[in-house]
């Protein structure tokens, strides 16, 4: 007969948050401060990113944020690709404690209709090739929508994400609570609606220690891909989280992941 051996799990890792806590601070200016700032964050295409310019551009970008009147816990839709706009675009509202929303890129217009209206988010901030998804709802439809913003050329009553970007850098912190919601996140393949989840600053630790160190093993000489976007969940942890938590390198790739492409 087969004798088994029953051996105890091992303990969960314990995981203290303090109460006051930025989690853009814990992902990216932490670096800086400890010396990591040289570090590569980002690589897309032939460009190779710092976190000190990581930390640069998304002050900058807090404080274009700041400039179009978004205030702490406000609503930023974030309707980007996989690019460095989107990092900056996520941690620059993080830090002023506004709440960014990655939104799924390959939905329709009257999805985005939706989400900005159920959120109430005053800027959304999106790729110019996802603009006709937007401009196609006439903005007597999005009451709450007070700024577009383009990562790329922007004409009319629309701000460009390069201006936010040649802004000041100094920034104070916002001194957000670790229970603070930190972004938002639409559910898919429900019944009704979407639903907007709601994550806080604190969660992301327990992501980090629980799962992309304590089973993926990361460490800051990894370099990290995802095939799910960013504006997925695991994705965002993939592709952002879980990199930056650590001091690594994440590949980002704004096309659709086919093998031609993933291979390349």
């Amino acid at each position: 007969m087969a004798t088994t051996v029953e051996r105890a799990a091992p303990a969960p890792p314990v995981v203290t948050v303090p109460d006051r806590f930025n989690v853009a601070d814990y992902l990216v200016d932490r670096h800086v401060r400890e010396g990591r700032g040289g570090r590569t964050a980002i690589l897309f295409g032939d460009e190779s990113i710092t976190y000190a310019q990581v930390a640069d551009r998304s002050n900058r970008v807090s404080n274009g944020l700041r400039s179009l009147g978004v205030r702490r816990e406000e609503r930023v839709l974030l309707l980007l690709l996989d690019t460095p706009a989107f990092v900056y675009s996520f941690f620059g509202a993080q830090k002023i404690g506004a709440v960014p929303i990655p939104t799924n890129t390959l939905l329709k217009s009257q999805d985005y209709r939706y989400m900005l209206n159920d959120s109430r988010a005053r800027v959304a901030i999106l790729s110019e090739s996802l603009l006709p998804q937007l401009a196609a709802i006439p903005r007597s439809e999005l009451p709450y929508l007070d700024h577009i913003v383009i990562d790329g050329v922007a004409s009319g009553e629309m701000s460009g994400l390069d201006q936010l970007l040649t802004g000041p850098s100094a920034l104070g912190l916002e001194p957000t609570g670790k229970d603070d919601a930190a972004f938002w996140l639409y559910s898919s393949g429900t019944t009704g609606f979407p639903k907007g989840a709601v994550h806080l600053h604190h969660d992301i630790v327990y992501t980090v220690v629980c799962y992309a160190q304590g089973v993926l093993g990361i460490t800051a000489e990894d370099r990290t891909f995802s095939v799910a976007k960013l504006f997925f969940a695991y994705g965002l942890g993939n592709a952002l989280t879980f990199p930056f938590a650590v001091g690594a390198t994440t590949i980002l790739w704004p096309g659709p992941p086919s093998p031609p492409n993933v291979y390349a």
